[in-house]
């Protein structure tokens, strides 16, 4: 029987299932991943469907693969009243209630998938750091044999570093460096946190055909004039600035360099540097105004039939 209960580690809960994999699973860090979830509505709020791109209309059965509290699934189970949607998890979900189509599980998905029917849409959303190279190929695949002729995944990746279009923010500066720590942290574990550079070309090993990219520029912090971006900045800042100890423990405290952080180097950092950093630039009157997080890059690949 596989141990499904969380641990304490460094202040932070995590999964018992694997231990090797750096994202808490406890309040804090739900909170973040929620507001994630606005920040992509949000992003999508002009397009009819804002949960999903992939050309799916009258779907029997969706699949979300690191569903986190679960609120994408749940969001499109409301959608979707006709679906029986998916959502597992190396944990269980927050939520006391779901919707009667909506299943929330305790799944690896790099066990054998034991579902009795194969998915119309399969999502995955900022999965970076899950899998090592070789166990990215085997996710893939397994969501290619599971998927329906026609079917569709879509995965939702971002890039870890901060950029500024009119290059105010220093390549020296602490912000700027954040994100070289966080990549050369995920290399030494093993799990690359540059999954948005190479998912393509993984899916078309595993047989998906029919690539749709789209980049979003989102902003942190609410300095754009524009409404939208405004108010996306506004929540990605939020996203940021709650994430940042869920995000960055479990990689610095073991991996680390020149050597591994302890958690209250790594707290103290975090509020004089990294935190510090982004509260001076960013609501501020002085600074970068053009502060961007290259934040999802979608590819929607479909399986052949």
């Amino acid at each position: 029987m596989q141990k499904v209960g969380k641990y304490p580690a460094n202040a932070q809960r995590y999964n018992g299932m694997r231990d090797d994999y750096w994202g808490p699973s406890d309040e804090q860090q739900f909170e973040t991943m929620d507001a994630g979830h606005y920040l992509y509505l949000l992003l999508e709020s002009d397009r009819p469907n804002m949960l999903f791109r992939a050309p799916v209309s009258n779907p029997k059965y969706i699949l979300d693969i690191g569903t986190g509290p679960g609120t994408w699934a749940i969001d499109t189970a409301d959608k979707f009243p006709d679906a029986t949607v998916y959502g597992v998890d190396l944990y269980p979900p927050p939520h006391s209630w779901v919707p009667p189509n909506c299943f929330l599980e305790v799944e690896d998905v790099l066990s054998d998938w034991t579902w009795k029917h194969k998915f119309d849409l399969i999502h995955m959303r900022l999965m970076l750091g899950a899998f090592m190279e070789s166990e990215w190929d085997s996710v893939y695949r397994k969501c290619y044999e599971n998927l329906e002729p026609g079917g569709w995944l879509e995965e939702v990746e971002l890039d870890v570093r901060v950029i500024s279009d009119d290059n105010s923010l220093s390549p020296d500066s602490y912000l700027a460096g954040w994100g070289e720590n966080f990549l050369g942290c995920a290399e030494r574990a093993g799990r690359p946190l540059s999954t948005q550079t190479k998912m393509a070309g993984a899916m078309e090993r595993a047989g998906f055909v029919n690539i749709h990219d789209h980049l979003f520029k989102c902003p942190i912090g609410s300095w754009p004039k524009n409404r939208k971006l405004k108010e996306a900045g506004r929540v990605n800042f939020d996203h940021w600035t709650t994430g940042m100890d869920g995000w960055a423990m479990w990689l610095l405290t073991k991996h680390g360099a020149p050597r591994p952080w302890d958690a209250d180097e790594l707290r103290r950092e975090q509020s004089c540097g990294i935190r510090g950093c982004m509260y001076i630039i960013i609501p501020g009157e002085f600074g970068p105004r053009s502060l961007w997080q290259v934040y999802d890059e979608y590819a929607v690949l479909e399986a052949l039939g």
